[in-house]
Formats: C-alpha cells, structure tokens, sequence
C-alpha cells in the first residue's frame, strides 16, 4: 500500500459505507437519505433504470461529485465530511486525496490521455502520484497488460485502438494503482455488441483472482448475475431491492424489480 494511502478500518469496518447521503443537483435530488454499507471484498453491483442515481453514486465515493448531505466513509476514514462537536465538517482536500488513493474507477469512455501512448497512460498515476521509479512502474504495466491481453499494444496510442481495446486499456490503468477498491461505471455500454465479451471476461478474471471490493453500475445482467456477491435495485435514487444474484434475478420481490427486469432481460 502506498505510504500516503489511507489507513483501513478495524475489522468488521464496511469497507465503503454511505450514511445519510443527499445529493442534489440544482432542484433535483437524486440521491435521498441513501444508507448502504460494501464489506471488504464484495462485489456489490448497482441495477435500474437510467437516472435512478447509479452513476452519481460511483461519481460520489470517486469525489468527482460533492455531497449535498450525509457521510460517506472508506474503512471508517471520512471521505469528504465528518460530524465533529455535532456539525457538518468538510474534509480538507489533502485527506481527500489520501483517502482516494485507494480507490480505482473504470469509466464508460476509457479517458485515456490521447496524447500518451498505452505504457504511458500506465504507468502516468503510479510514478507521479505513487512515487514509484519508471523501471518498477513500466514491470508493473507489462504484467497488467499481459493480464488483460494487451501487452502487444503498449507503444500505441489510444486512437488506433479499438473501443474493446481501451477499455481494456484503461482497467489495466485503474489496477495499475493497486486499488483496494475498483468503481465500474457502465464499462460496456460504450462498445460495439461483438467487443463487450472480451471487456466482461477481463473483469471476471480480476473478479476471481483478487479480493478488491467492487461497487458496479452495469446494464449487463448476465455479469451482474456471474460477479455480483449482492445486486441492489435502484429507483429514483432509492434502494427499492437488494439480494443476492440468485435471488433477485429469479424471484424479485418488488413490482418495480420485476418490470424492470422483464424490460431488460
């Protein structure tokens, strides 16, 4: 773990945890006094119709959005407010960045730097943020990128690759800073049909081989189904449904559940 990362929690700490959450765009809220915990290790992955908060709240724990109300925490540390003497208390941006060093988020348009090539976008973050040494930081790279079936690509730049390819690109980037947590925000639903395959097979691999957390907004029911430990169904930024893969896909309790999987499967 890196020196500047944050510390984890006791045991038994949730791993990700959203207290209260609020958060308001303008006059719309979209999130309202949302509670959920993710323990460590598990692979929670978000379901339900577009706008129903999904992705705000991926944007949220990455804090590229800021919370209206609420906490969130990263094992037990505040993310970006804490209640000291009974008030509401913004995080200094310093912590901020300490607590996020820890966490990895997977975009649904790649947002790789155009002007780099593949091993540049690597190992970019690991040296200039970590601190690590080139040398280290381009070994690193080679073994990601020949973990998802890249390493033939590390001189090109993004442009000439395929969608399939940058995505698999930018996975390898998010690993690249050994997150303790991996946020994937619809990282399929940019792809044409016949590349989303070789995107979700990537993912399941890392998904068996690793025990880092993952919070997951996908329309892909059938990896929800194969990775997922918890599905939660989300509907104007509420939780209306949560249980297990199994459960909610075969015998989903709420009408809202069952018309919105009949919609999509």
């Amino acid at each position: 773990m890196p020196e500047n990362a944050a510390t984890p929690g006791a045991p038994g700490t949730p791993h990700i945890e959203f207290r209260d959450v609020v958060k308001r765009f303008g006059s719309n809220t979209v999130l309202d006094n949302l509670n959920f915990t993710v323990d460590k290790g598990e692979r929670v992955t978000l379901i339900g119709p577009s706008g129903s908060g999904k992705t705000t709240i991926l944007r949220l724990v990455m804090t590229l959005e800021e919370l209206t109300g609420g906490y969130i925490h990263i094992g037990g540390t505040p993310l970006q407010y804490e209640e000291v003497g009974g008030k509401r208390v913004r995080i200094s941006d310093k912590r901020r960045r300490r607590t996020t060093t820890d966490i990895g988020m997977v975009f649904q348009h790649f947002n790789l730097f155009p002007n780099m090539t593949v091993m540049e976008n690597i190992i970019e973050a690991p040296v200039n943020v970590m601190g690590l040494k080139k040398a280290e930081a381009e070994a690193k790279a080679e073994a990601l990128l020949e973990k998802v079936g890249m390493a033939w690509k590390k001189d090109a730049r993004p442009s000439s690759l395929s969608g399939g390819q940058q995505q698999r690109i930018a996975i390898a980037r998010a690993l690249a800073m050994d997150p303790e947590i991996l946020l994937l925000d619809e990282v399929t639903s940019a792809l044409d049909p016949e590349l989303v395959g070789e995107v979700l097979a990537v993912l399941e691999d890392i998904a068996a081989e690793t025990d880092i957390s993952m919070l997951i907004v996908t329309h892909e029911m059938q990896f929800a189904r194969d990775v997922s430990n918890r599905v939660m169904m989300f509907d104007k930024g509420a939780v209306i449904e949560e249980a297990t893969p199994e459960k909610i896909f075969s015998e989903p309790e709420n009408q809202r559940t069952q018309d919105f999987l009949r919609a999509v499967l």
